[in-house]
């Protein structure tokens, strides 16, 4: 009796608050900004739209926060075709956050010194982290998530294996811009994040709009 009410209570679909969300999006984009500032400090990349923006910030020395945000603007009308208005708003408060925080961390914390191997895999962690907190209040950091989470919740695919894959091409390209150390670092990096994805973001696992 106690396990079919468990079971039960299990498979509800529980709605967020708006306090929930809020916090979610806060808390979600400042574990990624934090992991950013990491991998900044350590001439790392990563994949999807921030690694681009890495790119772009490396290569011409623009600012990283407005790359990010002004990257993200042609997969907006993506996300709301794909996932609706409610994802988009989220998505673009998330994005707004992240490329804010990830201006201003640097007047607020600076790293005197940090360990190569700590820095890619605790920024890693921190970033799939972040990402997992958004991606389960119906947000995302925008660009190529995007495309992960409808793949996630169309063909069942799994996020954090997909995004792999992606990621992993984005560094391949990136080999002529950056040093091999550094791309070494880049990939520890991004199989942090991405296990922290894989393993905790199943579709099922945990339910909740």
């Amino acid at each position: 009796m106690n396990g079919h009410v468990a079971l039960k209570h299990a498979s509800r679909v529980f709605r967020h608050s708006l306090f929930e969300d809020l916090q979610a999006l806060l808390t979600g984009s400042l574990f990624v900004a934090l992991g950013v500032a990491m991998f900044k400090q350590l001439g790392m990349l990563t994949g999807g739209t921030v690694g681009i923006a890495f790119l772009l910030h490396y290569a011409g020395g623009w600012p990283f926060g407005a790359l990010f945000f002004c990257l993200n603007l042609p997969f907006y009308w993506l996300a709301y075709r794909r996932l609706g208005l409610a994802f988009t708003l989220k998505t673009i408060a998330a994005i707004t956050l992240m490329s804010t925080l990830s201006e201003l961390l640097p007047q607020w914390l600076q790293f005197g010194r940090l360990h190569p191997l700590f820095g890619a895999v605790a920024g890693g962690l921190l970033i799939g982290a972040g990402m997992l907190i958004l991606f389960r209040h119906r947000a995302s950091l925008g660009g190529l998530n995007v495309l992960v989470l409808w793949l996630q919740e169309k063909k069942g695919w799994r996020a954090g294996i997909v995004q792999a894959v992606l990621d992993g091409c984005i560094l391949l390209a990136s080999a002529a811009f950056v040093a091999p150390e550094r791309i070494g670092l880049s990939l520890l990096g991004m199989l942090a994040m991405n296990a922290a994805l894989a393993i905790n973001h199943r579709p099922g696992r945990y339910t909740a709009l």
